[in-house]
């Protein structure tokens, strides 16, 4: 069951690539946050109540509903509707995402760890890549938002990756990092789309002090 979870997340990846429509963007980074829930839960072998609540409170609750409710509020009220970027070929953009699994579970194999799952290691640092590489060929700073939360999900990936015990401190701080650092920056795309009409990079060589 896992493995599906897993390989349905890696699909996500593949649709970001595809997909030019923001709102798209917000509906697989909800898909995203249900498919996490679905690794955590069949991937340890213990869970306690409190580790159960909280689980769901960072994956259904605030990676599936309330970040992506926050996204379409923050794409409503800029009207935004398809990200005319990236300059970058589709099909480049889909090599990137093939690629960086290939290269994640080449490194996970070749650390030969015992400690270390394979499966998640790959997804989670193919998703990371694929985060950066997203906003890199970006200019729309609502999609540099959502290539942050799609590195976030690699993190949270990340500390899976390294036994099947719940890493609990890690995620809470993964956790405070992205309701932070969304609602920051959600602010911070709105102001720019409130005084340029627009939330391209390029308006902020415009401002000064």
């Amino acid at each position: 069951m896992v493995l599906l979870f897993i390989i349905f997340y890696a699909v996500t990846l593949i649709y970001f690539a595809l997909s030019e429509r923001v709102k798209k963007f917000v509906v697989l980074l909800s898909l995203q946050g249900f498919l996490l829930f679905g690794v955590v839960f069949f991937s340890l072998y213990k869970i306690e109540i409190f580790d159960f609540i909280f689980i769901l409170i960072e994956t259904i609750l605030v990676k599936a509903i309330v970040i992506p409710w926050f996204l379409n509020k923050v794409r409503k009220h800029n009207n935004l509707k398809k990200v005319h970027e990236p300059s970058v070929p589709v099909f480049y953009s889909i090599i990137v995402v093939v690629t960086s699994l290939i290269f994640s579970f080449l490194i996970s194999n070749y650390l030969k760890d015992n400690q270390i799952h394979t499966l998640y290691f790959t997804v989670a640092f193919s998703s990371v890549i694929f985060g950066l590489y997203f906003i890199i060929i970006h200019k729309n700073i609502f999609s540099h938002l959502v290539g942050y939360i799609i590195i976030e999900n690699g993190i949270f990936l990340f500390s899976l990756a390294v036994g099947s015990v719940m890493p609990l401190m890690v995620n809470l701080a993964i956790l405070l990092d992205v309701f932070m650092g969304v609602l920051v920056l959600g602010t911070f795309v709105n102001r720019i789309g409130n005084t340029f009409d627009s939330i391209e990079t390029d308006n902020l060589t415009k401002l000064k002090d």
